[in-house]
């Protein structure tokens, strides 16, 4: 039983990296209908940016507060990927928007492609390691709680929270539903929907940010190819939890981490990926929607 339990904590803390990148995913998809496919690597990018500070923190004050150090690579990930994303918008995706779909689609994949290949060359495809940021680990009878699991769930719940009330509780959620739901009629309605659709791409760039830092403080490795495995799981959990829902987002991105997790304890890790999309094809088939989403309406 305690192996189990262990299991749901491993799985836990994994689902919770993939719901934070998720959210990114259905914010997007949400307010304009888009996939944006390099948000995998706007993610790894967060983690580059987040080993990179700490080395230049490290080599600067070799005293530093491991929790100051960790709040300065967290803001200066955001802000990295905020401007990245946003530059994204702009010239990738703007310029598309009233295109034929599949022209937003083809540039979202080469922009994945040119952001994995510009780390590749700048930094090395060698994967980058860290010492260890946080050790320390709470043991409850033979289970083992580390302070790292605590700290990505107790912040994705925290940031869950953040962006929910956001966007149901504030002016900037009204005009980003708005624009969700008709675009020229939000324009006419006085609001502006380039910049309420550039604020959704770096909010969602700040979440990916946040779970690429805690990705890389959780296993203290990160590579140019992070971007696309996780992508992909993580486009899993938004639709799997039902794409358009923040919260689904994250159900998904904890359903898919704990599937992992416990395909890889009792079963062979080779087949952990094939398990997990395997019972999306199963769940879509009953629920397509996903498993919080809402049938979309058609407007004639």
């Amino acid at each position: 039983m305690e192996y189990f339990i262990q299991q749901l904590l491993n799985g836990l803390t994994l689902g919770s990296i993939y719901g934070l990148v998720a959210i990114g995913y259905t914010m997007v998809y949400g307010i304009i209908g888009m996939i944006n496919f390099a948000h995998g690597d706007i993610f790894m990018l967060g983690g580059f940016a987040a080993m990179i500070v700490f080395l230049i923190l490290t080599s600067l004050f070799a005293g530093i507060p491991v929790a100051l150090a960790l709040l300065i690579m967290l803001i200066v990930a955001m802000l990295m990927t905020g401007l990245w994303n946003w530059t994204i918008e702009r010239v990738a995706y703007r310029p598309l928007r009233g295109s034929f779909r599949l022209a937003p689609l083809i540039t979202a994949i080469g922009m994945s492609i040119a952001l994995s290949n510009f780390i590749q060359v700048t930094q090395g495809p060698r994967n980058k390691p860290i010492p260890p940021l946080v050790s320390s680990v709470y043991e409850i009878g033979a289970i083992s709680l580390s302070l790292k699991q605590i700290i990505i769930i107790v912040l994705t719940v925290v940031l869950l929270s953040i962006f929910w009330y956001i966007v149901n509780r504030t002016p900037l959620g009204r005009a980003q539903r708005a624009t969700q739901q008709d675009r020229k009629m939000a324009a006419l309605l006085g609001i502006d929907v380039d910049r309420t659709i550039s604020i959704t791409f770096i909010m969602g760039a700040a979440l990916a940010a946040v779970a690429g830092t805690m990705y890389l403080m959780y296993y203290g490795v990160v590579s140019f190819n992070d971007g696309f495995v996780p992508g992909v799981k993580a486009f899993t959990a938004a639709v799997l939890g039902g794409i358009g829902s923040l919260p689904g987002a994250v159900l998904g991105g904890i359903l898919i981490g704990l599937i992992e997790s416990l395909w890889s304890a009792y079963f062979t890790i080779d087949y952990k990926d094939v398990a997990t999309f395997g019972i999306l094809a199963f769940a879509l088939i009953f629920k397509p929607t996903g498993i919080l989403g809402r049938p979309e309406v058609e407007k004639v």
